[in-house]
């Protein structure tokens, strides 16, 4: 389908940058690649990381089952916000989602910890196949840091 690329707020996140960096690269043994997303609601957000049951109840972060809330500070204010998913106060796994529209009802209930810099057209095409289980799969068929490539001095 393409490729979403996520700037992560690891100076103000460090801990969750580090949990998602880490799942991302696969640097433990077991990360995102393969996995897929496993809720697209339109108009609203795509979820996926749940990288031990492939279905919305599962996940696990690099610390153990899950982690604590780092910050709450930064907000849902457009679309393209990456943040933790989770069912309740401090409980972080790996699973995450991506703002399509604006969600002030999230602040201060996800850790924000990125924002989509490239591929928003296509998150916009994920959300015709809404579903938990999506209507198509959508696997993350790789991942890792993405380092762009030398800018040209003329």
């Amino acid at each position: 389908m393409g490729r979403i690329v996520i700037g992560l707020y690891g100076n103000i996140v460090p801990r969750t940058v580090l949990n998602f960096a880490t799942l991302a690269n696969g640097d433990l043994g077991f990360g995102y690649k393969g996995s897929r997303f496993h809720r697209v609601v339109n108009h609203f957000m795509v979820q996926g990381g749940d990288i031990t049951n492939h279905d919305g109840t599962g996940g696990k972060s690099i610390y153990g089952p899950t982690f604590e809330d780092e910050s709450l500070e930064l907000t849902h204010a457009y679309p393209g916000v990456v943040a933790m998913a989770n069912s309740g106060r401090d409980t972080n796994g790996s699973q995450f989602f991506i703002t399509t529209v604006q969600a002030p009802f999230l602040d201060g209930k996800h850790v924000v910890f990125g924002r989509v810099v490239e591929g928003l057209a296509l998150l916009r095409h994920m959300e015709h196949y809404e579903g938990s289980p999506p209507s198509k799969d959508i696997i993350i068929s790789d991942c890792g840091k993405w380092v762009p490539p030398p800018v040209k001095r003329f």
